[in-house]
């Protein structure tokens, strides 16, 4: 179910409506129902894949909680591993994996037959499966002690605004406030308002209608000239930015009618004035987990320069696998992982900042374009597109078509964003709007839903980028 959809405008107010009249037991019955049926809405069958994989983990943290001899305990850590990352790779990568092999087969001369196996990828497999992993390894490292309530773990992993597309929650946070579920507060309400729909506008009045015009461009870069892909690839840094944020912010609106606290996922990224402070404000709740689960066990920066290069090279190329089954997202990872290398070389050599509005406008601009640059991967179908795309965008290739049609069904959306980014630049934290009185809300409420609904794509129900990981 997606939630620019009828169906949800339907099922949340529904569902919220009966939360706030349940008892705490009733309201964890009513959750669990509702997940299911938000996540099965698409497809039923993988809604047991989901349930099965969770049961499995909930029996390993069990187990794990009573055990001390320690290889059994890393035996337990191993099933769970496997279970999970088997899963996501039989379903994710089976393909990628076996068209890669037999392009290298075909190059080293050796004839093979591709196996006619068609897999469909379950929505938010990616997002479940790294909420999973992380309560197990915490419950291995006794940073926390295994629920017991199966019902609250099966909640755990599939509460229905972060189910498909994060944030990626870990246990230590989401876990208690399942334990003993607490109708909303006034201040919930309100604050679920404003994500919400500072959330649709982004998505449907924003994000939706960029697609298209991004779309065109990157489906046949060798048509348009140098200029118009350059403002393709401005507009879809806005795009995967509204949609994904957008998302997020509907995500942990959403949340808050059932007294639930998401954490921040984003906390406007391209005012980063580097790359590593680019990654501490996008998807917050990713790449915190790759740091914690990933950078850190390798070794982090504990090991000397070149098992840090190492280690975040590593950790930002199985990033970029982590979104998809192709060498563009590995080639997107790379680029990051390149990016975060020099940043550190970079801040080795030449000691302190000066913090000088020059200097920070300078890191500003070229950590916007070394990421805007690293989108062309990021959203092209294959590598082909994404060689063509940047010869076009160097002159080195592409036509005349265009120039890109920027008329008010878009403008006055971009203006109205820029107006709230703007506006909650010193807010990051929290909603902007949340300490403004109530007819200085309203009437940006009102904006918001009036410009959504007149320039928003509402006529059609787009999905949300990220469902495809």
């Amino acid at each position: 179910m997606l939630f620019n959809s009828f169906a949800f405008l339907i099922f949340f107010p529904l569902v919220a409506g009966s939360y706030a009249v349940l008892g705490p037991r009733s309201r964890r019955h009513l959750l669990l129902a509702a997940s299911f049926l938000f996540y099965g809405w698409w497809d039923w069958r993988f809604l047991g894949l989901m349930v099965g994989t969770a049961l499995v983990d909930f029996f390993v943290a069990l187990a794990l909680q009573g055990e001390e001899r320690p290889g059994r305990r890393r035996g337990l850590l191993w099933l769970s591993l496997v279970s999970n990352l088997g899963v996501l790779a039989a379903f994710k990568y089976f393909g990628f994996f076996v068209d890669s092999a037999l392009s290298l087969a075909s190059a080293l001369g050796v004839a093979a037959s591709r196996p006619t196996l068609d897999i469909v990828l379950p929505v938010g497999i990616s997002f479940y499966t790294f909420q999973a992993l992380s309560y197990t390894i915490d419950v291995y490292r006794r940073g926390l002690p295994a629920c017991r309530s199966v019902e609250q773990y099966l909640l755990y992993i599939s509460f229905f605004p972060q189910l498909v597309a994060g944030p990626i929650e870990r246990a230590t946070r989401l876990l208690p406030q399942l334990e003993q579920l607490r109708a909303p507060t006034r201040g919930d309400v309100r604050a679920g308002i404003e994500l919400m729909v500072i959330g649709f506008f982004k998505k449907v009045a924003v994000a939706d209608v960029i697609a298209p015009l991004v779309d065109l461009r990157f489906q046949d870069p060798t048509a348009f000239a140098p200029v118009d892909l350059l403002l393709a690839v401005y507009l879809f840094s806005l795009q995967i930015y509204c949609d994904f944020s957008g998302y997020s912010d509907i995500a942990r609106g959403a949340a808050r009618f059932f007294g639930i606290d998401l954490m921040q996922n984003f906390a406007q990224p391209y005012g980063a004035t580097d790359i590593a402070a680019f990654w501490r404000r996008w998807h917050i709740s990713l790449s915190g987990w790759l740091r914690d689960y990933l950078y850190i066990p390798l070794g982090g920066n504990r090991l000397g320069s070149a098992a840090t290069y190492r280690n975040l090279l590593l950790t930002m190329l199985l990033g970029g696998l982590w979104h998809g089954a192709n060498w563009t997202f590995v080639i997107w990872g790379g680029l990051h992982g390149l990016y975060l290398c020099a940043h550190r070389i970079w801040n080795e050599r030449r000691g302190p900042r000066t913090g000088s509005p020059v200097a920070s406008f300078v890191g500003w601009f070229t950590t916007f374009h070394l990421v805007a640059f690293a989108w062309i991967f990021f959203r092209s179908p294959d590598l082909a597109h994404a060689l063509q795309f940047i010869a076009g965008l160097l002159g080195f290739a592409g036509g005349d078509a265009g120039p890109m049609p920027l008329g008010w069904r878009l403008l006055v959306p971009l203006a109205l964003l820029a107006g709230l980014e703007w506006f909650s630049r010193a807010s990051a934290s929290r909603p902007p709007l949340r300490e403004r009185p109530w007819y200085w809300r309203g009437a940006v409420y009102a904006a918001l839903t009036v410009v959504t609904l007149v320039f928003g794509v509402v006529d059609q129900e787009t999905a949300f980028l990220y469902f495809q990981f």
